[in-house]
């Protein structure tokens, strides 16, 4: 948000997604509302509103599924943790 607070007049991004996961239509209706130019260097093609419904929801669904299932989920580093306790134990 320095962009807004700092009263610069041009934002520029290389891809749209580049800015947020998803959203980014609010921060450019605020970036119009205060005058900033938006300037996007790789449009590439534009997607019709399902595509990129489905494209967020994708981008949602892998996001939670990171935080569930990934390595750095608090009950994987438990586990983990006490799996090397147990193993030193018999060593």
């Amino acid at each position: 948000m320095q962009v807004i607070l700092e009263e610069k007049s041009r934002l520029v991004l290389t891809h749209k997604d580049r800015l947020l996961r998803f959203g980014a239509e609010l921060i450019f209706a605020l970036c119009e509302a205060k005058q900033i130019e938006v300037v996007l260097i790789n449009k590439g093609d534009e997607a019709s509103f399902e595509e990129e419904l489905a494209q967020d929801v994708l981008e949602i669904i892998t996001m939670f599924s990171a935080s569930l299932y990934g390595s750095r989920s608090k009950k994987n580093k438990k586990l983990i943790e006490a799996a090397k306790v147990l193993i030193d134990h018999d060593n």
